[in-house]
């Protein structure tokens, strides 16, 4: 198990292009760390969603030289298709900024209006929440997920360990499908090797054995040996983290 100590894009061994960043537990805490290291490395970068995501904190929200720690957003003001600023334009190194098309209502992005592959030809880095846990720590997804754009170069697939050894229906989002995928109940426990069983089948089903899994929260564990469950029942290399 390789643990997070100090390049997380190293770690991660991200490639230029678009990330899709899938799973639960710490997808935005995620987005903003890895989108602020790559930009201190002098990386155009840029966040988005290709689902729904609230705008990101203490990232500008207009491409402008707006402090990191200023609010991100404005309701009603969001990105332009073709907005002309600096780091729109992925004309300035070492820029952030987030773009997608604002509901004033419900303070979500969705996706840009432009492609993702097209905004990648502009900026170094695209990172992308490509599906939604309603913040719970483990998921099980549906049928139209993750939306993955085409052209994506690094896929990172996130687990809460918070949520192992929790009851299924307190710690998983969709516990039903998740239930289907181990031959379980929503009453029983999630334990490491039902989330490896339901992580595997679904790598499997969507194609996607390149996908570098992160285990996050573990220092939330309080029987650590959790984390080496479930490592061993996937039978893949899993990062370790515990992102704040």
């Amino acid at each position: 198990m390789e643990t997070v100590s100090g390049n997380l894009a190293s770690t991660l061994r991200i490639e230029p292009g678009i990330t899709a960043i899938i799973g639960s537990g710490g997808k935005s805490t995620l987005l903003k760390t890895l989108g602020l290291e790559l930009m201190r490395a002098g990386g155009r970068v840029l966040l988005c969603t290709t689902t729904r995501m609230f705008p990101v904190a203490g990232v500008p929200w207009d491409g402008s030289s707006r402090r990191l720690d200023a609010a991100p957003w404005k309701p009603g003001a969001s990105h332009a298709l073709g907005c002309t600023c600096e780091a729109c334009a992925g004309l300035v190194r070492g820029s952030i900024c987030q773009t997608g098309v604002l509901d004033p209502q419900t303070g979500k992005f969705s996706s840009p209006a432009e492609p993702l592959d097209q905004l990648a030809q502009r900026f170094d880095y695209v990172l992308a929440e490509a599906d939604g846990s309603k913040r719970l720590p483990l998921k099980a997804h549906a049928a139209w997920e993750p939306v993955i754009p085409s052209g994506t170069a690094n896929v990172i697939w996130l687990v809460g360990a918070s949520g192992l050894g929790k009851p299924i229906n307190e710690a998983v989002h969709r516990p039903e499908l998740f239930c289907v995928r181990c031959g379980c109940e929503p009453t029983d426990t999630a334990t490491p090797e039902r989330v490896a069983q339901v992580l595997n089948a679904e790598m499997q089903a969507l194609k996607l054995s390149t996908a570098r899994v992160m285990l996050n929260q573990v220092d939330t564990l309080s029987d650590p040996t959790m984390a080496d469950r479930f490592e061993a029942a996937l039978d893949r290399p899993l990062i370790a983290s515990s992102l704040k």
